[in-house]
């Protein structure tokens, strides 16, 4: 567990593979369609829980942070990540629970999503799934300390 500086919260070093309810400051951050069509995997979670607006495919909504992973390649979702890491940096008020974005209803590996989100291991606001930082750790990307 590592512990939040602003509020004493103890919180996992990774993602936690299901979440069912959130603290007030926290977001759940998860693979969508550029339709906002909520309605598998943990797009489907963030609607019934999280406040994802059906209808919207991307970015903040409720407690849920969309990024669409159903439009293309990998090139696709880089921009959409990127964006995300941008508003993690500008809203360290928020901490980030990054679900295995693309890895389940749009077909992507582990190995394919988890380069996208290298830059956000510096940011102490973003938690990433086990797999993801373990593919990273390979490639010599290491988490924060």
């Amino acid at each position: 567990m590592i512990q939040s500086e602003s509020n004493s919260i103890n919180r996992p070093i990774y993602t936690p593979e299901h979440i069912d309810s959130l603290q007030p400051n926290e977001v759940f951050v998860f693979g969508s369609n550029l339709e906002g069509h909520h309605g598998g995997g943990a797009a489907r979670t963030a609607l019934k829980l999280f406040g994802a607006i059906y209808g919207q495919g991307v970015g903040l909504q409720g407690q849920s942070y969309a990024i669409p992973t159903m439009q293309g390649g990998i090139e696709t979702i880089q921009p959409y990540v990127e964006d995300f890491v941008q508003f993690a940096e500008k809203n360290q008020h928020l901490f980030f629970y990054v679900t295995r974005i693309g890895c389940g209803i749009a077909g992507f590996r582990d190995e394919e999503i988890a380069p996208l989100f290298a830059n956000a291991l510096s940011l102490n606001n973003v938690c990433l799934p086990k797999s993801f930082v373990d593919y990273l750790d390979r490639l010599n990307i290491h988490l924060k300390q």
